[in-house]
Order: C-alpha cells, then structure tokens, then sequence
C-alpha cells in the first residue's frame, strides 16, 4: 500500500485509541503525549508479563482478543509469533481499523481474523490458548459470563486489564459508561474489585496474580497510581509465582500515600 493512500484510509476515521507506526513516517492519530505513553506503558505492563510465562515468545499458540478496539494487542501476539490471532469487537469501526493496520502491516490472511459483534453472542468454531481481555471486564454487566466464555475458549492463559474497585472484599460496583459507544446495552455494568477477580478465577480452576505496577514514566497513567485500574494474568498451568505482584500494604487513600498527590497543596 503505498503511503499517501495509508494517510487517506486512516484518515477516514474520527477517532483512534493506539498509536501505531507504519513505513514512511505514517502513523495514526494520536496529539495527546500522556495517551502514547499510556499505551507504551501497558504494553510493558501486560503483554511483556505474559511473554515471560511463556519464554519471550507465542510461537504455536492460537490467540483470542476480546474487544480487540484497533487491533493493537492481537498485532503484539503476532509479532511474538502467534499462529491466529481472532479478535472481535462489538464496534464495526474499531474492526475496520484493526483490518487496516494488519494489511498496511502484511500480515498474512490465514494468521488473523477480526469479527464485528457482540462477544456474548458469538460462536467461537475453534480453541485458544490464550486470551487477551484487556479493557473488556469493566465495560460489560456479566463478569461471571466473561469468565465462562473465556474458559469455554480453552485458554490456558488469560490476561485481564480492568477497572476496579477498590474494595477489600469480593464485590462488583455498579457503575455506568462515561461513553457507551464501546459496549452492548445501555453502558450500565459491573465494576469488579480484584478480589472478585481472583474469586471468578478461583470458580474455575484459575490461580490469580494482580501485576505489581512497573511504569516507567506516570504520565498518562493515573488510574493505575491510583489503585483504580489493575492488570491481571490468570492460569491452571503456569507457574505464576515468577511474576511480581501487586502489594498493598496500607488502607490509606492513594492521595495520602503517594507524597506527588500533595506536592500543589
């Protein structure tokens, strides 16, 4: 594809959530610097988490991306050597997106699928090891469902992004969407705290590790500092004992223990 038609095709889209770099100097949309650092960040956070399990590499592994927004982490699995990467996502213009970045990337066709839909209503043909639910948990109002679709995937991995709670016990918070475009119904769901994480997980066989925070640079990041948004890799196989959990040594409010909080008081 040649650049000027790359700029015009990602151009005929309002919005874009990832930053994405292609050859030439072409790249996607994104002028806030705290949102690029964030998706940096996470990707740090999360994905990189997840390849130490796996020993640096998805190499033979078939992997489900759940509300796969541009395509951004399914791209990730294929760059660590995933066979399939299917993602779905219930917004048709994040899938023509992801459809996009995979061919301006030449990804090959057989290695990748993107279905627009509603994942609670979809048919999944095949098994996964692994599942990617980042961003998802926290944008629906059947965590227990979420978990028993992922778990009907056959993954022996999953990664989970979310909103929490911060509530000691195990429960879920109503909340409703800010912008309701992301998901089905009326933008009301569930809120899980991370206890209810790992009782889900637990339902089914899973053991839990809540990730400890590693950003490098804040920006962007504040929900993560503030305790109100935490990554999670569930799993019955690996050894998740290798990864550094997230401690939480104190019932004080984040404002009372992080000192940058008070530094404009």
């Amino acid at each position: 594809m040649e650049a000027q038609e790359l700029r015009d095709r990602i151009a005929t889209f309002p919005r874009w959530n990832y930053s994405f770099q292609f050859g030439e100097g072409v790249s996607t949309p994104l002028p806030d610097r705290g949102r690029i650092n964030r998706v940096e960040q996470r990707r740090a956070h999360i994905f990189d988490r997840l390849l130490e399990l796996t020993g640096g590499s998805l190499r033979g592994r078939r992997v489900l991306d759940i509300g796969c927004n541009a395509g951004f982490w399914s791209l990730a699995a294929i760059e660590a050597g995933a066979d399939f990467v299917l993602g779905v996502d219930f917004n048709p213009e994040y899938i023509d997106q992801a459809r996009l970045v995979f061919e301006a990337k030449e990804v090959a066709h057989e290695r990748y699928q993107f279905e627009q839909g509603d994942v609670f209503e979809h048919r999944l043909a095949d098994e996964f090891d692994v599942v990617l639910c980042l961003g998802v948990m926290d944008h629906v109002d059947k965590p227990a469902e979420l978990f028993e679709l992922m778990m009907r995937a056959g993954a022996q991995l999953i990664a989970i992004d979310t909103e929490v709670s911060r509530a000691r016990s195990s429960l879920f918070e109503v909340s409703k969407l800010y912008d309701p475009r992301d998901a089905a119904g009326d933008g009301l769901v569930l809120v899980p705290s991370r206890s209810a994480v790992a009782d889900l997980a637990s339902r089914h066989g899973l053991d839990t590790v809540a990730l400890a925070l590693n950003a490098t640079d804040d920006l962007g990041m504040d929900d993560y500092r503030r305790e109100r948004r935490c990554a999670f890799i569930c799993s019955a196989v690996y050894d998740l004992s290798v990864l550094p959990a997230e401690k939480r040594p104190s019932r004080l409010p984040w404002w009372v223990r992080d000192p940058r909080a008070l530094a404009n008081v």
